[in-house]
């Protein structure tokens, strides 16, 4: 088994672990902190949307010799705007410029042509009006908020409504640490980023929902013992799903990364930056809620409950006194856990001690011992 393999299933058995739900106060401080880095970047310096929502002008010329620098920079100085180029399969090339009308289209496709010695018919120019984009963010909102009712009333009926709730804020600090990053790093968003976000929910979910199936298990009949309180057996179900939930995060992350950096960065096909970095971003801080915020908010909450109280005094009780004698608490519990275990092996038609059933007979010693059994001829 590899050295991964191996630790997972110690992790999975109890038999190491980290103590996440301990130290929520630390993850909630950096989660509160990234998330007003976000929301300042997004205030501060806002959303570079794409031609689709704000309207523009789209040119597509032939196969020309002009690289996309030198076009970027003519569409740039002939409409006074920032334009977005990007080469085309056949070798031509395709100039956005936003915020540009009829007229200025016009002026802006003849100042293209003599610049790049391209003959004025030869170059497309279509009007993108930003109704379109309007209507795809309409749609895109109506469908998040859709969906996460339907995910609070899944998961109260599936699990209860705390987990529901914590699932809630953990997707609501996933989309805002997304959006807040493309405020930062000023990538154009386009129906590709809207698709990427919608994209991302169920990642995030993915993870969350594995740890809570977990919770859900292990704490079945928890008031009914005195080893761990809930906080503990959240961190348990943390431990025992941890190694799945960084290799499905990895596996997910490598081929986003590779559209990302390889082709987005090093081959410079900026259309993927548009749905790899709302993936990256999103499946990243998806995996990290899922660990430090979804699962430490829903022991909070539980243990605000008065049985939830109640049990995690007994445990602290039950260890004050066991220290008391100078025993350690894992002694007081392996010694629970023997008394469990050998209650659980006797019988269910055992007789108690002292009492010989009517049928009961006492063994012979030694009958037959050394001859075979039967009459003596």
């Amino acid at each position: 088994m590899s050295k991964l393999g191996n630790l997972g299933a110690r992790l999975y058995r109890g038999e190491v672990g980290y103590d996440f739900v301990g130290k929520r106060k630390i993850w909630y401080g950096i989660s509160i902190l990234i998330t007003i880095t976000a929301i300042v970047g997004l205030a501060v310096r806002g959303l570079n949307m794409g031609i689709e929502f704000e309207g523009g002008a789209v040119f597509t010329t032939p196969k020309t010799s002009v690289s996309v620098a030198q076009a970027e920079k003519y569409a740039e100085e002939a409409s006074g705007h920032d334009a977005v180029v990007q080469e085309l399969g056949s070798g031509g090339l395709r100039i956005q410029v936003a915020g540009v009308d009829t007229a200025k289209s016009d002026q802006i496709k003849a100042e293209l042509a003599k610049d790049m010695d391209i003959e004025s018919n030869d170059i497309n120019a279509d009007l993108v009006g930003p109704s379109w984009g309007e209507q795809i963010s309409q749609k895109a909102w109506t469908g998040l908020i859709i969906f996460m009712v339907l995910v609070v009333i899944y998961l109260a009926i599936a699990f209860e409504w705390r987990m529901a709730l914590a699932a809630l804020i953990a997707l609501v600090h996933d989309i805002t640490i997304t959006v807040g990053v493309y405020a930062l790093v000023g990538f154009e968003v386009t129906q590709g980023t809207i698709i990427g976000l919608l994209t991302i929910l169920g990642y995030s979910l993915y993870d969350t929902v594995v740890v809570f199936d977990s919770l859900k298990e292990q704490s079945k009949d928890l008031t009914k013992q005195t080893r761990w309180t809930y906080s503990e057996v959240a961190n348990r179900s943390i431990n025992s799903t941890l190694v799945r939930s960084i290799n499905t995060t990895v596996v997910a992350l490598l081929p986003v990364a590779g559209l990302l950096f390889i082709g987005g960065g090093f081959l410079g096909a900026g259309m993927l930056n548009d749905i790899s970095l709302s993936l990256f971003v999103g499946l990243a801080a998806g995996a990290y809620s899922s660990i430090f915020i979804a699962t430490p908010l829903v022991a909070d909450l539980k243990e605000t409950e008065p049985q939830m109280k109640a049990l995690k005094k007994r445990v602290l009780a039950k260890r004050a006194a066991a220290a008391a004698k100078g025993e350690s608490a894992e002694s007081a519990d392996s010694a629970e856990q023997g008394d469990d275990e050998a209650q659980d092996r006797v019988p269910e038609d055992a007789a108690p001690a002292g009492v010989v059933g009517p049928r009961t007979q006492p063994t012979s010693r030694g009958r037959g011992r050394g001859r075979p059994s039967g009459k003596r001829r």
